[in-house]
């Protein structure tokens, strides 16, 4: 999770915070990732750098990588002295492992928990650790403890840019199939756990490119090894811009979405962002007309069904048949079931 800076912060406040980003973290930032973080310009980051350089004697170090300019805080080598956190900072530790349990394996959650009992060790004088207020619900979700050696090996061919050959099961295959990927960045959505990757050639068998990257829940795993083929990265690779412009996180043609929902199903669409540029209009019976953009017909439907009678949905022509055909399959099933 991204801490972002308010962008009214005066300049001091966020000379301040870059500065401990930097030092703290010890990871290489592109311009662009301050700029967002900060809530500010990559003009101002530069300044903030300058005086950063100027004002401390630190080995910051930048590089230019794929048309991006890349800044960082080289390492001594030495211990780094450990800093204090705020008890707001830790309760912000114990959130976030508290709302990601269900995502982990029971290793993975082991390293979480003792990463927040280190952190308490940090507190300020005075200041007790306490226990969690946070807790999750853990009904209907993914037990990702068989999956850790899967997540491990995709984050190992990220780390090392190395391509990985998967055994991979569909929902609706039968059996499941061996290809070879090239892993970008491993997400969550909802209750489950993805990757998302580039398709690799395999060994012996004609490359063809594929019309969509691929999106592969790791739960489907049945197992994942590196090899020896190095990939390189994308330059231009941005993960929001791929998965965060729509609705759903299936790619396919993108189009956009009418939907008038009344009751409860209009007050829970008001609460929430469907896509970033959804238009929501309010009708005179109280209900409203929700508008945004997609590329996931399947996740399109499942959501319309979801509402009920509260939800209508208006457009596309051809997604408005697809509800209609699975609500006469249904009403079907339920006829058949009474004889």
């Amino acid at each position: 999770m991204q801490t972002r800076i308010a962008p009214d912060r005066s300049y001091g406040e966020k000379l301040i915070a870059l500065f401990a980003k930097l030092l703290f973290s010890g990871n290489r930032y592109s311009l662009t990732e301050l700029a967002d973080s900060l809530g500010c310009s990559k003009q101002t980051v530069l300044r903030l750098i300058d005086d950063i350089t100027l004002a401390y004697d630190v080995p910051l170090r930048d590089e230019i990588q794929g048309g991006r300019k890349y800044v960082w805080i080289e390492r001594t080598g030495e211990a780094e002295p450990a800093a204090l956190l705020t008890e707001t900072e830790h309760r912000t530790l114990q959130m976030c492992r508290s709302f990601t349990e269900h995502l982990l394996g029971r290793k993975t959650f082991q390293e979480a928990e003792y990463a927040v009992e280190k952190s308490g060790r940090h507190l300020p004088p005075g200041v007790e650790p306490g226990q969690t207020p946070f807790g999750v619900v853990r009904s209907g979700v993914i037990d990702y403890t068989a999956h850790e050696d899967v997540l491990r090996t995709l984050i190992d061919s990220m780390d090392q840019h190395l391509v990985c050959e998967v055994s991979y099961q569909n929902l609706t295959a039968d059996e499941p199939k061996t290809f070879h990927i090239k892993p970008l960045k491993v997400f969550a959505h909802r209750e489950s756990v993805y990757v998302h990757a580039r398709r690799a050639k395999s060994p012996g068998k004609p490359y063809k490119v594929p019309k969509y990257d691929p999106l592969l829940a790791v739960h489907r795993f049945k197992s994942a090894r590196l090899t020896d083929v190095p990939f390189r990265r994308p330059a231009h690779y941005d993960f929001e811009k791929v998965m965060n412009q729509g609705f759903g996180v299936w790619n396919q043609k993108k189009f956009r979405v009418v939907v008038e929902l009344n009751g409860w199903a209009a007050n829970f669409a008001r609460e929430r962002i469907w896509s970033p540029d959804q238009e929501i209009t309010e009708l005179k019976s109280g209900g409203i007309r929700l508008e945004f953009w997609t590329t996931s017909e399947p996740e399109v439907v499942a959501l319309v069904l979801s509402f009920g009678s509260k939800g209508r949905i208006i457009g596309p022509d051809n997604i408005r048949e697809i509800v209609e055909q699975e609500l006469m399959a249904m009403t079907s099933t339920y006829e058949a079931s009474r004889n």
